[in-house]
């Protein structure tokens, strides 16, 4: 069934042709192959990237919106991925970068095209573990700048994935969370009470 991909601001997208027009962005960028580019760059699959701050008592991820990232193709594939963030002023352009981040998202998006569910993709990044997840979100209709995973939300963690975590293996909220808060919570000090 196919993806949902939801509308990113107007803004936030003129940011980034903007940037892609602009010869000084490119080569200030330093990604060497949106740099040596045949042909023209268009971004593509606007995402909007989450960030994972915490889980509430009640076992609520706490989550924000930090930004709308675009893949960037040209001649058929993703070469780069620009990402645009909220100002005071509104959505501005942020950066342009690659890495394996841009190939695992699209292995990703390919993985979930196949469900029998339908999704609206998003990006969930859960900063204190360097990992980067799709989140496939049950509700397609949402706005995708706001909402919380939901239990019977899939993430699907990208490669490179932390150590014990399989990148690419679609996970239930329900069951990766409790791992993940696991994981980030700090164990306590020797010698202080438990």
């Amino acid at each position: 069934m196919p993806l949902r991909v939801p509308p990113a601001p107007a803004p936030a997208l003129r940011s980034v042709l903007t940037a892609l027009g602009s010869p000084t962005a490119v080569r200030e960028a330093r990604t060497p192959s949106l740099l040596h580019a045949k042909g023209p760059a268009t971004p593509e699959l606007p995402l909007p990237v989450h960030v994972l701050d915490g889980v509430d008592p009640a076992g609520t991820p706490a989550t924000r919106l930090a930004g709308w990232r675009f893949l960037i193709h040209c001649g058929g594939r993703a070469v780069a991925a620009a990402e645009t963030m909220l100002t005071p002023d509104g959505w501005a352009f942020s950066r342009f970068f690659e890495g394996p981040y841009i190939a695992s998202t699209e292995r990703a998006l390919r993985q979930a095209e196949t469900m029998t569910q339908a999704y609206q993709p998003r990006l969930l990044s859960i900063p204190r573990l360097y990992m980067l997840t799709l989140w496939l979100h049950g509700d397609c209709a949402s706005d995708a700048a706001t909402g919380h995973p939901a239990a019977t939300d899939l993430l699907v963690p990208l490669a490179p994935a932390p150590p014990g975590i399989a990148a690419h293996r679609p996970h239930r909220v329900s069951e990766l969370l409790p791992v993940l808060t696991h994981r980030v919570t700090p164990a306590p000090l020797l010698g202080s009470p438990a």
